[in-house]
């Protein structure tokens, strides 16, 4: 039997595609979410069993911001329990998750039995979250795949001292009116992100291994950055936007179970 799982995310909208008798992933794609989350988690749905040869999936379960507008779903669930599950069909021994979205930040705890221990999110502020790098992109003119090459080069450390992106962005500004680099401000947003991020782990019991997902995870130097404050090296699947979807679909191989 096949499953699907949508992550309806406020930027970008994942599905997977699984089978549930060789327990492998099928297929699976991502786009921007767009103005319309309705008719792109539709579309996003419909293309991918078209490129499979598929009338639909026996079981769809939904999850992400947009969860409770995909009107073909059979069950809803949460990012938490969907991403605890994804991560632990890649790499069952991972005891914590660190998931940076585009306007939210968690940090899961998994215990011995894969199941959520703990978690702590971050959904009330911008700052330590993919829309900070949106904005700092914009304000330095450059875009957000270029950031982690242009934080690799900076050559001295600045911080940014405002919590909150709307004060953060008259920082970087007067930044600029220093005559401080694109690279250094760079680097300075990604610290400022990474301790924020550091500071969520640190008020769990967390425990290594360390993964992380979520579409910041494909920023190599945050993921750097994060590593050394924290002391550990993360495990990062290649393709880590999908693993809440990837645990949606697992979720409804349970369901038919």
């Amino acid at each position: 039997m096949i499953t699907a799982g949508l992550d309806i995310g406020s930027t970008t909208s994942k599905v997977v595609i699984y089978d549930t008798e060789t327990n492998t992933i099928l297929d699976w794609s991502y786009v921007a979410t767009g103005v319309n989350p309705t008719l792109t988690a539709q579309k996003l749905y419909k293309d991918i069993l078209e490129k499979n040869k598929l009338e639909k999936a026996d079981y769809v379960v939904a999850t992400g911001y947009g969860r409770k507008i995909v009107d073909f779903k059979n069950q809803i669930s949460s990012e938490i329990i969907c991403h605890a599950k994804g991560i632990s069909f890649l790499k069952p021994e991972i005891r914590t998750i660190i998931d940076i979205g585009g306007q939210d930040s968690k940090v899961i705890c998994v215990d011995d039995n894969m199941k959520v221990a703990d978690f702590v999110m971050n959904d009330k502020c911008a700052a330590g979250t993919g829309r900070f790098l949106e904005v700092a992109s914009t304000i330095l003119e450059t875009t957000v795949d270029k950031l982690s090459a242009l934080a690799d080069k900076a050559d001295e450390d600045i911080e940014i001292n405002s919590t909150c992106v709307v004060f953060a962005e008259s920082e970087i500004i007067g930044m600029i009116a220093k005559g401080y680099s694109v690279e250094t401000i760079v680097k300075a947003v990604h610290l400022s992100i990474a301790k924020r991020i550091v500071n969520q782990v640190n008020s769990l019991p967390w425990k290594s291994p360390v993964a992380f997902t979520g579409g910041v995870s494909f920023n190599n130097s945050l993921k750097s950055i994060i590593s050394n404050l924290l002391g550990e090296n993360m495990y990062t699947y290649n393709t880590p936007i999908i693993t809440g979807a990837l645990g949606a679909a697992i979720l409804g191989k349970e369901k038919l179970i």
